[in-house]
């Protein structure tokens, strides 16, 4: 029988497009999850007045082998997702009025935390490495991770610093695969258990590379990197609003490329320059801008 790999989409759409009994039954499982998955075949038939057996053939058509197989996945659902199936109700007053400080309030002490928490002397040694640097790959995967690489990449190029970012865990590893004893891999992971990233810092230091973790320390990856910038990330439970902790990688990217051009010196204002002179060209000539767009 097939594993249901996303009971409650399953239980969804039954409860759309099911029989008469499997929609009240998925109707009831979905409005109370806890009784759910925690009531005898006899309560469930019982509460929705259908027999046992309608039960079981309920859970069948979901994709379990019977009730116990049912409550299984359903509790690992809920396990893994309940708080997006249950929320508190919004606060209107502060869905209205205070959404603005709630985001601001929330980045400004997740970049404080970061910057409290950091070996700066550890920062400060990656950047040089950045700079001694025949090329440097920076990767990452999933939504947080792939976008500071892909940061990371667009502040280093303006230093002169040859730098790529790959987000595809294939090419990650391609990408690794040739490298050498002059590549720096930058990595970066949020829960540090990515495993295309892992794998590709694996491969990179097989042919030399040097490799840097901006990740958890103990995680997977901050255990198979060579240097590791730590970061955990440490949300404030408010599952409307967008994770945090971006802000705080932000900041620590913008302190390792501060340091990258602090070390490179005057050899970055000429790139700098260039990029002003060209983007400007193709925008309102207003010098207080900032490089790009």
């Amino acid at each position: 029988m097939k594993t249901p790999a996303d009971i409650i989409t399953r239980l969804q759409l039954m409860s759309q497009d099911g029989t008469k009994s499997d929609r009240r039954l998925a109707g009831l499982v979905l409005t109370d999850l806890d009784f759910a998955s925690k009531a005898a075949i006899s309560e469930i038939a019982a509460r929705v007045g259908v027999s046992e057996p309608t039960v079981t053939r309920f859970c069948r058509n979901l994709g379990c082998e019977g009730l116990r197989d049912f409550k299984f996945y359903l509790a690992q659902a809920i396990a893994i997702g309940g708080q997006y199936l249950s929320p508190e109700p919004l606060n209107r007053d502060a869905r209205e009025q205070r959404i603005a400080s709630a985001i601001t309030e929330a980045a400004i002490a997740a970049i404080q935390r970061a910057s409290e928490n950091l070996d700066m002397k550890t920062l400060v040694g990656v950047a040089a490495r950045i700079v001694s640097s025949g090329n440097v790959l920076c990767i990452g995967s999933g939504g947080i991770s792939s976008m500071m690489a892909t940061e990371m990449q667009n502040r280093l190029f303006r230093l002169g610093v040859p730098v790529l970012a790959q987000i595809d865990g294939q090419l990650q590893r391609m990408y690794a695969a040739v490298a050498t004893s002059e590549t720096t891999l930058i990595a970066f992971s949020v829960s540090g258990y990515a495993r295309s990233v892992i794998d590709a810092v694996q491969v990179a230091q097989q042919y030399g590379a040097t490799t840097i973790a901006v990740t958890p320390p103990e995680s997977a990856l901050a255990k198979a990197a060579d240097t590791v910038i730590q970061f955990q990330s440490l949300e404030d439970g408010n599952i409307y609003k967008p994770t945090s902790s971006r802000y705080a990688l932000l900041s620590i990217i913008d302190m390792i490329v501060t340091s990258v051009a602090e070390t490179r010196g005057p050899r970055v204002l000429e790139n700098l320059r260039r990029i002003k002179q060209s983007v400007n060209t193709l925008k309102v000539d207003d010098p207080k801008l900032p490089l790009g767009d």
